[in-house]
């Protein structure tokens, strides 16, 4: 059989995938905290012919040899946590991150997730949760009886309670960083959790250490640029169709010589 067929083969499967990716990062153009992703490749092995340095004459050696790729297969799928924009919502408790960082949520098992977004809400009992209701980490408990809630760039979470003339200070949130944040593991929900590959968190103050500020009032858009996404999903369309085109010319190839007994 033909070595193209196969080779091919893998180019589709290959752009595929690219495609998948791109279609994801599109799904997700408004979910906020959502970073975008980017397919990786890299050329298979290949069948060598002939060495490069192999002797053709007694004085003479061949100077590239004979090396015949194999196709092409997908390395990584990489989270790219560059910031997004900024939308302006007025409502106090929703925060961005203005550079590195995440919050700290606690899952439904009892273990620590992390996320971009920043969209909390208050529970049944004050405290600051998630819109799937985990709370964030260290806990926020907002007294019944505020009437003004303020959370300063540091993190730092005050009040002002019904009948009181000044701010009283109830918390502090604090963010975490990673050696390697395309190192965490997506679990949906815009939660991540940390592996190996990420490193241990780093928690601290936002704003010192290389953490970024955390604004109110404010939340982090997707960074996915539908320009750039679109100009993708036609460039992996196209090489689609080109892989699926070399197999349309092997398949003839092989027509032609099953018909040379004819």
């Amino acid at each position: 059989m033909l070595r193209s067929l196969y080779t091919a083969a893998t180019g589709m499967i290959a752009q595929q995938t690219g495609i998948d990716v791109t279609t994801n990062n599109i799904a997700n153009v408004n979910t906020v905290g959502y970073k975008k992703q980017r397919a990786e490749f890299a050329d298979l092995f290949y069948q060598t012919m002939e060495y490069a340095g192999t002797a053709t004459s007694s004085t003479t050696a061949s100077p590239t040899g004979i090396n015949i790729g194999l196709g092409v297969r997908p390395t990584a799928v990489t989270k790219l946590f560059t910031q997004g924009n900024f939308k302006e919502t007025g409502n106090n408790l929703d925060l961005a991150i203005t550079g590195n960082g995440f919050f700290q949520v606690q899952l439904p098992d009892g273990s620590i997730g992390y996320t971009r977004n920043g969209s909390f809400k208050v529970d049944a009992d004050g405290q600051m949760v998630t819109s799937d209701g985990y709370k964030l980490v260290p806990n926020i408990v907002i007294p019944p009886d505020a009437t003004q809630i303020s959370i300063g760039t540091d993190g730092t979470v005050s009040v002002l309670q019904a009948g009181q003339t000044n701010m009283t200070q109830i918390g502090q949130i604090t963010l975490v960083n990673f050696i390697n944040p395309a190192g965490l593991h997506a679990l949906g929900d815009n939660n991540y959790i940390n592996t190996s590959a990420s490193g241990d968190p780093i928690e601290g103050v936002a704003g010192k250490e290389g953490l970024g500020q955390i604004r109110q009032g404010f939340v982090e858009m997707s960074n996915v640029q539908l320009v750039e996404e679109m100009t993708d999903l036609i460039t992996g369309q196209r090489a689609y169709d080109a892989n699926s085109k070399a197999i349309t010319t092997s398949d003839e190839m092989l027509k032609t010589v099953n018909q040379l007994k004819r």
